[in-house]
């Protein structure tokens, strides 16, 4: 048909025109007629384009060898660049894009790759961007979607993991602990200034353990008042002895002397 002079262009395409191997221009959607014989038409799609860019293994700068997958999106911009400047652009992008991703991942570290893939997807994006526009090409994205570790790597960063939870475990462990002391530092103050409040505390946790399993509980609390007391009087009576003057222990000078003549 196109050779007939008669060529039918859909609505996401643009047809682009030669007419004894010169360029003769583009024709828009719908029916057009050309010089039978004597033009033909290359029909250019201007829809969006997904390539995948198969996983290939690159050597990030922290010498860790990984395996690396993305998906680049392209639609073409400029139907007779596309078709003027380069053979199949396609392929092109796709070369292309495997070689950009290399050297990008493999400027990078291992952590940058994982953690901040986006900005990696950005630099990808610009460096084809700029490359394609001579080929009336836009690339819209580029994403990694899928990076390969080595099973070495994978355990090693399962350590990490593992090492940096229970590090953060005794961390709040250790700050419960310091509040739970200065919490009890106020319970003990508080103790210190009302006594009657460890007997109350001493009930309670008598009620709290009675609640839980029926048996016979020694609680020693008069026991310790009765030592206390005892003490306390031993102390007083040994104070009181200590103070009463001891009759042994007249001095000499005030006795009265019977055998001494009288005096005069």
């Amino acid at each position: 048909m196109p050779n007939l002079g008669v060529a039918i262009v859909r609505q996401y395409q643009r047809g682009v025109v030669f007419r004894l191997g010169r360029l003769r221009g583009v024709r828009e959607p719908g029916i057009r007629f050309m010089v039978p014989l004597a033009d033909r038409m290359w029909k250019v799609t201007l829809r969006t384009v997904t390539l995948p860019i198969p996983s290939q293994q690159v050597i990030t700068r922290d010498n860790v060898s990984i395996g690396v997958a993305a998906v680049a999106y392209f639609r073409r911009v400029d139907p007779v660049k596309s078709i003027v400047e380069i053979e199949n652009v396609s392929d092109a992008i796709g070369q292309i894009a495997q070689t950009t991703v290399r050297n990008v991942v493999g400027r990078s570290l291992l952590d940058q790759v994982l953690t901040d893939t986006e900005t990696l997807n950005e630099q990808i994006k610009v460096i084809l961007d700029s490359l394609t526009q001579q080929w009336g090409v836009l690339v819209m994205v580029v994403e990694l979607k899928d990076i390969q570790l080595p099973q070495s790597m994978q355990r090693a960063m399962a350590r990490q993991a593992e090492a940096e939870r229970e590090k953060r475990a005794k961390i709040i462990a250790a700050e419960g602990e310091a509040l739970s002391a200065g919490r009890l530092a106020e319970a003990a103050d508080v103790i210190a200034a009302h006594p009657i409040a460890l007997q109350l505390r001493n009930l309670q946790v008598l009620a709290e353990i009675s609640a839980e399993k029926n048996s016979t509980i020694v609680f020693p609390a008069q026991f310790l008042e009765s030592a206390r007391a005892l003490a306390r009087f031993v102390a007083e009576e040994s104070g009181r002895h200590a103070a009463s003057p001891d009759l042994g222990g007249t001095d000499a000078a005030e006795r009265p002397d019977h055998n001494a003549p009288p005096s005069g």
